[in-house]
């Protein structure tokens, strides 16, 4: 373990008092690593060996392999993987090139610090693992790492001086110090880089030497469209130079992305049309923070990067995706590394149909075995009364007199049929709202006008006659057979019966009703269904996804108010399609029908049934939908590249991404601190020998 951590010596401590001794900062941290718990030792180990490398009989981790066990997977900035080396040296204790197990858990233990980033990027500037950072060790490995080319920083200024304190009469920087010069030492370097540049000192400098000064201190944080277009900042004020103040916003706006991100995200999503514009910017900015974040200045300069020169547009998410995207492309640039996409075939519309309609009949299948007890009740409860006698009293008093008459099984009297029928009914249902929606939406903002959305639902509804009214008519017929058998002792008789005994003609009987009866039933339905899982429950804010409850919850209530308004054409609809006997009045059509209904009955026999066609079509379509999305979300689990998926681009950031574990991400944004001192800090570290150490830094100077 000598390699692993410094020899301590009993007299090694800090004469000072001031810091924790070598022998304390040895113990503390063996007892750390031995205090891991086994299931992240058994981890670690796993990734140890994974890609480990035998050298004389024992695994150890070369730089190369070093990187692939500890480089986030996917990341989305634009640090390159071999950056990560920069680490390599800050684990190898033994400065013999190789990263032993001891080694690898000792510098995953660090990570777990949540100081771990500040923590790494001072051990990398502590050369002699002394606890402490001289002014002269600051300013060599500072400029070891820049570069000849590189704008030159004077180490002498005021600012460096403010963070140094003394120690036996050398200038040296303790780690918090060094913590807070980091923090702000973008800003300083961006102050010395303008005023060096600024050669006639007129404060303004030209826009290929604006480029310069951003590519050295945040070319990483930037996509390369982004990096192309910083000479156009000279076209916000006139002379086609670039000031101080334009300069000092723009990094303002880096520095503060991520918010910046969070601002436009919020904005854009309680936008009606998805769009923002900078008024709109800047006043969602104001009700979310104290203090007012971005100057007006600021937001100009996110607009012109985003709206491509043009900044008084309204842009949607996806027009900022080059702006907050580091590893942004454009879309044209990725089809030139692409074959051309192969135009869908005849066979790929036939598979894709008979796809819609096996998901739309599974679902529906699952969502009416769900409520077909609820259905059958809602239905007796609005059939015609014969003269003199009240069939039931309510849906309680219905469902007892099923049960008594026909036991369990009455209740599902009918299901076959239903079944059968369903697959068709729902798929057109759910296909051809999808179609619409998909045709209608803005491929930028993936909204859709409320027109529209009423439009495919109702012309989804409309489109489900063609299958709802025969399997109604037939399902309805049947489900009365039970009660009349018992009660007139009739002969129940099979579906196969009813339609021959109907004919094409007949099955469509009350065809009208049910028009007027689906059109705004499914009008109302999804949009009601999609704005609550976009309003209420926020789906895709900040990339959430909905819940099994949520999704649930959407759907059901959704399918509260359009059951219970669409329940006058139902009781039509069930009034013309069941077969009147002796004593029931007959209807000639739906006019005659609404009529003689509310003359016989009055204005609440129009919405009969309306409470139990509540329970029944909300947790009918609630299961429906779930089962649907659950259906579609399987595929596109199972099927890498989903042929028939189409939805809107999708802005995708560290934000949103799926997060690494806690200590790669630490290992990153300690990358992110030293190439805030250049761009190429890591690079240059990692071809340098310099040996590093794990000791204990001392947390004042």
């Amino acid at each position: 373990m000598s390699g692993v951590l410094p020899t301590a010596e009993c007299d090694s401590g800090d004469d000072s008092g001031k810091g924790p001794s070598l022998t304390a900062s040895a113990i503390n941290t063996m007892r750390t690593a031995v205090a891991v718990p086994e299931s992240e030792l058994k981890r670690w180990r796993r990734t140890f060996d994974a890609n480990a490398k035998v050298v004389n009989g024992d695994k150890f981790l070369d730089p190369e392999s070093f990187v692939n066990a500890i480089a986030p997977k996917g990341d989305l900035t634009k640090i390159g993987r071999s950056q990560f080396a920069i680490l390599f040296r800050v684990a190898d204790t033994s400065r013999r090139g190789l990263v032993s197990w001891e080694d690898f858990t000792v510098f995953e233990t660090l990570l777990k610090r949540p100081d771990a980033d500040y923590w790494m990027a001072f051990q990398f500037f502590d050369v002699d693992h002394s606890g402490t950072i001289t002014y002269e060790e600051f300013k060599n490995v500072f400029s070891a790492n820049i570069g000849p080319d590189a704008i030159p920083f004077d180490f002498d200024c005021d600012w460096v001086k403010l963070y140094l304190g003394k120690k036996n009469g050398t200038h040296v920087l303790g780690y918090n110090e060094f913590t807070q010069l980091m923090k702000g030492l973008q800003g300083e370097r961006l102050r010395q880089a303008f005023k060096y540049l600024d050669s006639d000192q007129d404060g303004f400098i030209r826009p290929e030497q604006f480029k310069q000064i951003i590519l050295e201190i945040a070319g990483h944080k930037l996509s390369d469209a982004v990096i192309d277009r910083l000479p156009t900042l000279c076209t916000l004020s006139p002379g086609q130079r670039i000031s101080y103040s334009e300069v000092i916003a723009f990094h303002n706006v880096i520095r503060e992305m991520d918010m910046v991100e969070r601002i436009i995200r919020e904005a854009t999503a309680k936008s009606k049309d998805g769009r923002i514009d900078q008024s709109d910017f800047l006043n969602h900015s104001a009700q979310s923070s104290r203090y007012s974040l971005f100057t007006p200045m600021e937001a100009s300069i996110i607009f012109h990067f985003a709206g491509r020169g043009i900044a008084n547009q309204r842009l949607a998410l996806l027009d900022f995706a080059q702006l907050l995207d580091p590893r942004w492309r454009a879309p044209h640039d990725d089809y030139e590394h692409k074959t051309q996409p192969v135009p869908v075939s005849f066979m790929q519309n036939v598979l894709h149909g008979g796809y819609s309609f096996i998901q739309g009949g599974v679902a529906g299948a699952f969502g009416a075995t769900i409520v077909y007890p609820i259905d059958m009740g809602k239905m007796q409860n609005q059939r015609s009364t014969v003269v003199g006698q009240l069939l039931y009293k309510n849906s309680i008093d219905c469902a007892q007199k099923i049960f008594r008459n026909e036991g369990f099984v009455g209740f599902y009297r009918g299901l076959g049929p239903q079944l059968i029928g369903v697959a068709p009914e729902k798929a057109i249902k759910l296909t051809v709202n999808d179609i619409i929606r998909s045709r209608a939406m803005d491929p930028e903002t993936g909204r859709i006008k409320l027109h529209w959305e009423l439009i495919a639902g109702g012309t989804a509804g409309g489109c489900q006659v063609v299958f709802t009214n025969p399997l109604e008519i037939v399902k309805i017929r049947l489900q009365i057979q039970g009660e009349a058998a018992k009660v007139e002792g009739a002969i129940p008789k099979g579906a196969v019966h009813i339609i021959r005994q109907l004919g094409i003609l007949g099955l469509y009987k009350g065809a009208s009703a049910c028009l007027l009866r689906d059109i705004p039933f499914s009008a109302i339905y999804f949009p009601a269904y999609w704005h609550l899982k976009k309003d209420v429950f926020h789906e895709g804010y900040n990339g959430k996804q909905l819940s099994f409850l949520e999704t649930l919850g959407s759907a059901a209530i959704a399918g509260m108010p359009a059951a219970y308004l669409t329940t006058p054409a139902d009781v039509v609809k069930t009034r013309l399609q069941v077969e009147a006997r002796k004593g029931q009045t007959h209807y000639q059509g739906l006019r005659d029908a609404f009529v003689k209904i509310y003359r016989e009955e009055g204005f609440r026999a129009l919405f009969k049934g309306g409470p139990a066609r509540v329970i029944r079509s909300s947790p009918q379509f609630g299961f429906t939908l779930l089962g649907y999305e659950t259906l579609k979300t399987w595929v596109c689990g199972f099927i890498a590249q989903y042929p028939w998926q189409e939805k809107p681009r999708q802005v995708e950031t560290a934000l949103t991404s799926r997060p690494d574990e806690m200590s790669k991400i630490r290992a990153r944004n300690a990358l992110k601190i030293l190439l805030d001192v250049h761009g190429d800090f890591g690079r240059r570290a990692a071809a340098s020998g310099t040996p590093l150490s794990l000791s204990n830094p001392r947390l004042s100077s």
